[in-house]
Order: structure tokens, then sequence, then C-alpha cells
């Protein structure tokens, strides 16, 4: 099969697409024909060989998490699945043709795999973040970076919940922030002050690394309040970082809900060949995303 993989660490150009052996599917686990797979900032810094928490990675290693396609073959003690299921969810190194996945839900209807592909890692990680920080129905949270992935989940499933969100963006965002139910405005000089006039601040996430830790504690005015997914430095300002997966069923289980209730939905800003999975690094790195990016591995017939 044709996979992306890199031999050593280092930025977009250590990627290649090489010929590999077919992974199969093991105990509790299922493999899928992949027809896309989502691309994550977690991608890219495991490629740059940053340490996130999360287990070594070994070279060569192959690249990504998420993905969305159909099932050929089912692993010993798995039920509820069988092959020819559409499903998406999280596995390993599904920048590629065949993929196994260790957690997965059935495609919730209307979404196509480019679409089913960006949501199993940026809903677990909004669902995470948004318990983690302790915001509560009836408060405002703050969400600095919120045009990408996780920030559009964050908006939206914040919103369900009850709570009030203020979102930072760049200028060309806006109106799609505020299309998400955010109170929104421009980061930059001033972002602080034009935070504070729409509102009091509860709790802070960080989602893009801009270095603006310190200022998210001044508004919440307590860094117990303030979490980042971005900023390695952040706990020198007592702000937790938070680089570690939840539970991806349950995660699953809830954005098939919310997708099903109309509450969720991410667009899909660009898609990828395979071969252009080096491109769609400098383009996740750059930022500015509105939605989320994918590769297509198998076009839709």
């Amino acid at each position: 099969m044709k996979k992306v993989s890199f031999a050593e660490f280092g930025g977009p150009d250590v990627l290649r697409l090489i010929d590999a052996e077919e992974p199969h599917a093991g105990p509790g686990r299922i493999r899928i024909a992949v027809r896309a797979a989502g691309v994550n900032p977690v991608d890219w810094r495991v490629r740059e060989g940053q340490v996130l928490g999360a287990h070594p990675t070994v070279l060569p290693s192959g690249v990504g998490l998420d993905a969305a396609g159909v099932v050929d073959e089912v692993g010993e003690g798995v039920e509820g699945v069988e092959t020819g299921d559409r499903v998406f969810g999280e596995g390993a190194d599904t920048y590629a043709e065949f993929a196994v996945l260790s957690a997965w839900a059935r495609m919730p209807e209307g979404l196509t795999f480019e679409e089913a592909a960006g949501y199993p890692s940026v809903v677990e990680t909004a669902l995470r973040v948004i318990d983690q920080v302790g915001v509560r129905p009836g408060e405002t949270l703050l969400v600095s970076g919120a045009s990408g992935g996780v920030g559009s989940a964050v908006l939206q499933i914040a919103r369900d919940r009850g709570i009030a969100v203020i979102g930072t963006g760049g200028a060309a965002n806006q109106e799609y922030l505020r299309g998400l139910g955010a109170l929104a405005t421009t980061y930059g000089e001033g972002w602080v002050e034009r935070v504070r006039r729409l509102g009091r601040v509860d709790a802070a996430l960080d989602l893009a690394g801009a270095g603006v830790i310190p200022e998210l504690v001044e508004l919440t005015g307590d860094p117990g309040r303030v979490l980042t997914i971005a900023d390695l430095g952040a706990p020198e300002y007592g702000v937790r970082f938070s680089g570690v997966a939840g539970s991806v069923p349950d995660a699953l289980a809830e954005a098939v809900d919310l997708i099903a209730r109309g509450r969720l939905h991410i667009p899909v800003e660009k898609s990828y060949a395979l071969t252009e999975a080096a491109q769609a690094h400098v383009d996740s790195q750059a930022g500015h995303t509105r939605g989320r990016r994918v590769i297509v591995v198998r076009p839709a017939a």
C-alpha cells in the first residue's frame, strides 16, 4: 500500500510517500480502507520531534491519527461492526491506503468521508478541554485561536451546554465565528481591551500557542481557569498544558449525537492528495484555518 512516512525529525520536506506492508487488525481493533484522513497540529508536532507527553516516536514513523473509511478487517473480540461499514475514528498512521483504528463509530448520515475524517481528535480535544477548564453553564469562555477545527468544535459544544463564548481570530474569520454563536474580536494590538468590552471572562482556552498566556490569566484572574493545548511554556504561569487524550469512544459517541441534532458542523477548508501531505503540514503550521484540513486517500466514486 501507499503510506506517508518520515525517517528523521524535521520540516515538511522529511515526509515521503512510500510503499509499505499493509497493517492488520489485531484484537479489539478494526482495519479500514481509508477514504480520508484528518490533518491535525499534533501530526506536524510529532514530525518535528516535539515531546508531547505521549509515547516516544519510533523512526521510521507513519503520520496521522484520524480517518474515515470502509471497514475491511475486524479483529478478535470486536462486536457491533462488520466489513463494509462506513466508520470514522482514531488510530495510527492514517495517511495511508489502509489503517488500523483503536476507536471508531459509524459515520452519521449525511456526512462525506472528507467531513467525517475531520472530527475524531478535534471533538475529543474540545470535550476534554471544556471539561478540564471547569467552565459551567451561565459562565463565559474565552477561546484564543477559535476558528480552527478544535475552536470550531469548542464554540459549538459550549453553546450547546449553555456557556457563552468569546472567540478571537483573524479579521477574515469574524463572521465565521459569529455564525458559530460567539462574540468575536480580532487578535493583535489592543485585543485584551476589545475582549473586556465584550464582557466578563470566567475561563479561557489557548488553542493557537500565540504567546497569550499572561493575558489570559489577567482576563480570568486565575491561572487555574486557563488551559492550553498549544503552549508548552504555559506551566511557568501556573497554567495547565493538556496534551493527553481522553476517552475517544465517548467523544465519538457525543460527536454523533451533536451532529445528528444539528448542533455541530465543522467545515472542510481544504483537501489534499496523499502526495500533498507536506503542503498540508505547511498550511496547518501557518494557522489561520477555518474548520479542518483533510487528506483524500481514495476519492469518492
